[in-house]
């Protein structure tokens, strides 16, 4: 049986990891190489690294950080903030990345999750999606969460796994940050329309939530957070033992 990732998530703004709540209110956590090598040796099973203001501000993601990150860690690593062309997959590629996030670049240039998943294979690719209900329909929002693209999520997403993304993180907007569990609803629809792996983004406030998670959606196959772990609010290995007390597979050690 696959094994269920736990995946921290590294929010960097100005060089530094941040957090806030519904995308809003970004407070100081962290220098992001700490904290990286921090989550590597103590059981993360991946890392993802997001330079958040980079689309808002239309510049290129800082590669300085990335390389220096992407040194002291012995984990995957996806990076993400700014990816809007092929140049853009192999700077941070050569940088040391194993996938690449595109959010929303993939909304700007159409071809890219296509050109990227033909030129790098499926699995470097990555698709981010910032998803808010807007009178109850699921709308896709880009840079940062800060604009309604007006445009469906559930089939934005088929539309890009079927053009080649090898992975999709669901960001809930509507539960990030809040603690009180994660968008299972939202999580619900994006599994019943890819057959891609899913990886769960937003609302985690405690182990249980997690339990939750894979109980009630075992197609999901990764959970992804930050505040919970930056704050040591919940431990990698304290989680990961919880989830093996409820059958449900994680890597240990």
């Amino acid at each position: 049986m696959i094994t269920k990732r736990i995946i921290p998530c590294l929010d960097v703004k100005n060089g530094r990891v941040v957090k806030g709540v519904n995308f809003e209110g970004l407070n100081d956590v962290s220098g992001p190489v700490e904290l990286a090598k921090f989550y590597s040796d103590c059981g993360a099973d991946e890392l993802v690294f997001y330079d958040i203001t980079a689309s808002a501000e239309g510049r290129a993601l800082f590669t300085d950080i990335l390389t220096e990150v992407a040194s002291e860690i012995f984990i995957p690593l996806t990076v993400g903030g700014g990816i809007n062309s092929l140049s853009d997959f192999d700077r941070v590629l050569k940088c040391g990345a194993d996938k690449v996030s595109v959010n929303s670049g993939a909304i700007r240039n159409r071809d890219l999750v296509r050109e990227a998943a033909k030129r790098y294979g499926d699995q470097c690719v990555v698709l981010s999606v910032d998803v808010k209900r807007v009178n109850g329909v699921f709308r896709v929002f880009a840079k940062g969460g800060r604009e309604n693209t007006g445009m469906e999520a559930i089939e934005w997403i088929r539309r890009c796994v079927g053009e080649g993304a090898g992975e999709v993180v669901v960001n809930s907007i509507d539960t990030d940050g809040v603690k009180n569990g994660f968008d299972l609803p939202m999580l619900k629809a994006v599994c019943d329309a890819v057959s891609v792996p899913v990886i769960a983004s937003g609302g985690a406030g405690s182990i249980r939530h997690f339990v939750d998670l894979f109980s009630t959606l075992p197609q999901v196959d990764a959970g992804l957070a930050a505040s919970i772990f930056h704050f040591r609010e919940v431990a990698i290995e304290e989680l990961k033992q919880e989830l093996r007390a409820h059958d449900i597979p994680v890597r240990l050690g």
